[in-house]
């Protein structure tokens, strides 16, 4: 067997050959599995119908979202499906277009803060010694800081920047994604055929995306789920404590900040955005949860 064969054998478990090392088959969930799911179902139907609701939404306001058209805490009626906030903005409207940063924001942070950690967790197994210490202990200074603290602390600086929020949210949730894949791609160091591809002299970067990748795609699912759930929270925190999305623009932790106070006068000012960042949150949680049960039952049998 060529030497060309002999790599492309070690590096993808479906290749075959009398030289090449056995690869174990772990039966591992794909997608289509984890969809098998009744939980990760409902999870992925609540992300996807809450932020269909919030990209669609700022279409769909009855009325200006930043305009005063009643009294302050004016009760339902008139044309005023959930009635008027505290400067007489019609709640509906604002509720409608409120969910539109969050919807993008927060799973791009999670999106970020899985593909960063993963990346950091598995160079640091793969290459060990100074590299896997300098990796780490910058985790744990980073990981020292609470996510929300963290970005609070740039953002009171620099300023409230959608982007820099997203930035800064998936920077503070790197360390927890990177422990955890540190921890599952650690032992993939001795099994035979990775031990194969170092001794024949592939290159660091198809061993890390052929052998290293596909084998901890599984606690990525479960990270990307819970990570989502963690964003929406910290970005939704970080609106209601005032250095989110600013005013006059509409923003469901925004809008229970400034409703608070008329929270006995008129409660859907605050109730109906709790509502939405609650359904999102839980669609998070659904999928993580679920897809962990998936996997705990499908190497259980591996």
């Amino acid at each position: 067997m060529s030497t060309v064969s002999k790599v492309v054998d070690a590096v993808d478990p479906s290749a075959s050959g009398p030289d090449a090392p056995a690869v174990p088959q772990r039966n591992r969930p794909g997608a289509l599995r984890l969809l098998r799911s009744g939980q990760v179902r409902l999870g992925c139907a609540l992300v996807l119908l809450t932020m269909g609701f919030a990209l669609a939404g700022p279409l769909l306001t009855p009325h200006d979202p930043a305009k005063s058209i009643a009294l302050p805490y004016a009760t339902p009626g008139d044309g005023l499906p959930l009635g008027a906030d505290q400067l007489g903005r019609d709640v509906l409207s604002r509720v409608l277009a409120g969910g539109f940063h969050l919807a993008w924001m927060a799973p791009a942070a999670a999106i970020a803060a899985v593909a960063l950690g993963a990346l950091v967790g598995i160079a640091a197994a793969f290459y060990g010694g100074i590299t896997d210490t300098v990796l780490m202990r910058v985790m744990d200074v980073l990981l020292a800081f609470p996510a929300l603290l963290f970005t609070l602390l740039f953002v009171s600086v620099i300023g409230p920047k959608p982007w820099l929020l997203v930035v800064l949210t998936a920077i503070g949730m790197t360390p927890g994604v990177a422990r955890v894949i540190r921890g599952a791609a650690r032992p993939l160091n001795d099994r035979e055929y990775v031990m194969w591809s170092r001794t024949v002299g592939i290159p660091a970067r198809t061993i890390l995306a052929r052998c290293f990748l596909p084998n901890v795609s599984s606690p990525l699912l479960v990270e990307l789920g819970m990570r989502l759930m963690w964003s929406i929270g910290i970005l939704a925190a970080i609106s209601f404590l005032g250095y989110g999305i600013q005013p006059p623009a509409a923003d469901w932790g925004l809008m229970i900040s400034e409703n608070r106070t008329g929270l006995q006068n008129m409660p859907w000012a605050v109730l109906a955005p709790v509502a939405c960042i609650v359904l999102f949150t839980i669609g998070g949680n659904l999928i993580a949860e679920g897809s962990a049960r998936v996997i705990a039952r499908t190497e259980g049998r591996g």
